[in-house]
C-alpha cells in the first residue's frame, strides 16, 4: 500500500507546554529526579504526550519540563494542555511556578 501524502494546505498543529517548576524541599538531584519521574510518568500515561526535562538538569530545586503533543485540531490540543496543566498543578501544587503554551 502506498503511503498517503498530506493534503495541500492542511496543517497539523504542534503544541508545546513548558512548565517552570520549583522544588524547594529537594536536597539532592536524586530527590528532584524522583519528583520529576512521578510527574513525567503520570502525564505520559494519562494524556499520551511526550514529556522531558529541558533545562536546569544540574540544579536541585528547579526544573523546566516540556510537554509536547500533535493533533489535527488546535481546539483538541487546547483541551489536552488545559487538562495536563490542571493535573500537573494537582500533583505539584504551588511547585508549578509558571507555564507557557506555544503552537507551531
Amino acid at each position: 500500500m502506498a503511503p498517503t501524502t498530506p493534503k495541500v494546505g492542511s496543517a497539523m498543529p504542534i503544541g508545546v507546554l513548558t512548565l517552570e517548576i520549583q522544588i524547594p524541599y529537594a536536597h539532592s538531584l536524586k530527590e528532584k529526579r524522583a519528583v520529576l519521574r512521578k510527574i513525567k510518568d503520570r502525564l505520559r500515561a494519562r494524556f499520551n504526550v511526550a514529556v522531558a526535562e529541558i533545562d536546569h538538569q544540574d540544579v536541585w530545586q528547579r526544573a523546566t519540563v516540556g510537554v509536547v503533543s500533535i493533533s489535527d485540531s488546535k481546539t483538541l490540543l487546547d483541551s489536552v494542555f488545559r487538562q495536563v496543566l490542571a493535573d500537573a498543578e494537582n500533583i505539584l501544587g504551588d511547585d508549578v511556578a509558571d507555564h507557557y503554551l506555544e503552537y507551531f
